[in-house]
């Protein structure tokens, strides 16, 4: 992957960053320069899967400059829209969705259908997914929907509207930034040292969260889900998906602060991706914390559309099924993304009806157990094999499956190794830190302000070495 490479990491955003400080300050060179360089950044990843984005790119912008020239017009506005929407599903479900479709039909009717591959002067298979097809398609989508129903201003330059899709801080997994979040902004920004420097400490907090923490308490998971269900007692399965849980939250939301942090340092203002979601104390609440551009966009481009909860409580219910179906469907080909969005949807409906009521009864402790054993398990869903693998994993969670005990000499070994990395988890992924540090800043602010330079300073020299010396370095929402 493209970050798992240390010189290219270091030697890439430095040199870039330099580069488009030195430019002189009109967004047309800048943003020319940013489509440049995101291209060689994709590039360096994905060479051949280039052609899909400015497929994309190239039908959107034209899509845009038809519903513009002919806006007397509803039924041309309304075909370039449809265009748009079919190029960009068409793509995403052919390289995302191709396998696994086309698997399922042979396994239903017995049949023998191969995988198309395209050929462009070189091969173009469907069997490999295009890194971050998932955010660009839905960033350049915004675009046209937006502009279709007079929500933005057409963009009539091509280069501005091809560094908006393309941003290389968050091209690869998000945030999932809306045309209208920064279409001012690609017009006419700026850049101060302000935030030059907040840029630069979310980034590095980021890079902190994802190598630092994801990647440690992400061994602990690989351990427990190398081992075989018969093996696992009740605590080793707990501490195993409780590790997964620490470990896709700090490797999403960490790349999420470097895109942001990153955006910063360019002039953007990208929009939250994350606000403590293990504090939640429902389910709804959860989604609202998590994964936020993801759950705002299905919300303006699904779930209002379908009338939201406007048309009654059926119909309310029909909707949030809808989302939920496709949110599973959205992050990979697979049944357990089906069964994980179903199982979302499933329990978001119920608080809708009746179990939100229930859960303002209950002490806030109760109410954040009850969140996270959901979140928990649905992890389990979201990363195991497959389905039957799920079901077995859950089962051993609960005694009913594994070896039965309680713990075993591995869970101590785990619980003994990694008891440290957990409790750091804990805290980080709560907002006390935020809270002291916020206390603190109001007694001593030029002093903490010291602190936060020498903590740069210290998590990027502690990343180096780890980076130096780990092989383990996987960024899971590239694959989505």
């Amino acid at each position: 992957m493209v970050f798992s490479s240390i010189p290219f990491l270091f030697m890439f955003l430095p040199l870039t960053l330099g580069i488009y400080y030195a430019l002189p300050r009109r967004e047309k060179i800048q943003n020319l320069f940013i489509f440049l360089a995101s291209m060689f950044f994709y590039a360096w990843g994905e060479p051949r899967y280039i052609f899909v984005m400015l497929l994309s790119i190239s039908v959107d912008y034209f899509a845009g400059l038809i519903m513009w020239k002919f806006d007397h017009s509803d039924k041309v506005r309304k075909g370039a829209l449809i265009t748009s929407l079919v190029m960009n599903l068409a793509l995403l479900g052919l390289f995302k969705y191709g396998v696994f479709t086309i698997d399922n039909i042979n396994l239903l009717f017995g049949t023998a259908f191969e995988y198309p591959h395209f050929q462009l002067g070189f091969d173009l298979p469907i069997t490999h997914l295009p890194i971050g097809i998932s955010f660009f398609t839905f960033q350049s989508l915004s675009y046209t929907i937006d502009l279709y129903k007079r929500n933005i201003k057409v963009q009539k330059q091509p280069i501005n509207f091809a560094a908006f899709v393309v941003l290389f801080p968050q091209l690869v997994a998000g945030p999932i930034v809306r045309y209208s979040d920064i279409a001012k902004e690609l017009d006419n920004r700026r850049v101060t040292l302000d935030m030059i420097y907040d840029g630069a400490l979310l980034f590095i907090t980021g890079l902190g969260k994802k190598v630092l923490i994801a990647n440690n308490i992400g061994l602990l998971w690989a351990q427990v889900r190398a081992m075989e269900l018969a093996e696992l007692s009740i605590l080793t399965a707990w501490l195993g998906i409780i590790a997964f849980t620490f470990q896709i939250y700090f490797d999403f939301s960490g790349y999420s602060d470097m895109a942001i942090g990153l955006g910063k340092m360019l002039g953007f203002h990208f929009p939250k991706n994350f606000d403590y979601p293990y504090m939640s104390k429902s389910i709804s609440e959860f989604w609202r914390r998590w994964h936020i551009t993801l759950g705002a966009w299905f919300k303006s481009y699904v779930y209002f559309p379908l009338g939201g909860s406007r048309r009654g409580l059926s119909r309310t219910v029909i909707n949030l099924a809808i989302v939920w179906l496709l949110t599973g469907i959205w992050h990979g080909a697979s049944w357990n993304f089906i069964v994980w969005g179903v199982f979302y949807g499933v329990i978001i409906i119920a608080e809708k009806l009746f179990l939100g009521r229930l859960l303002e009864k209950i002490p806030g402790v109760f109410r954040s157990i009850y969140t996270m054993l959901f979140v928990i398990i649905g992890w389990v869903i979201f990363d195991t094999a497959n389905l039957s693998t799920a079901f077995g994993y859950i089962a051993a969670m609960f005694g009913f499956g594994g070896n039965s005990a309680i713990a075993d000499s591995t869970s101590s070994y785990l619980l003994l190794n990694y008891s440290v990395m957990l409790l750091i988890c804990i805290f980080a992924c709560t907002n006390l830190w935020r809270r002291i540090y916020t206390a603190l800043y109001k007694i001593t602010p030029a002093v903490l302000n010291y602190c936060a330079v020498a903590y740069e300073a210290v998590v990027f020299i502690f990343v180096t070495a780890y980076l130096v010396n780990a092989g383990y370095n996987p960024f899971l929402y590239f694959n989505f």
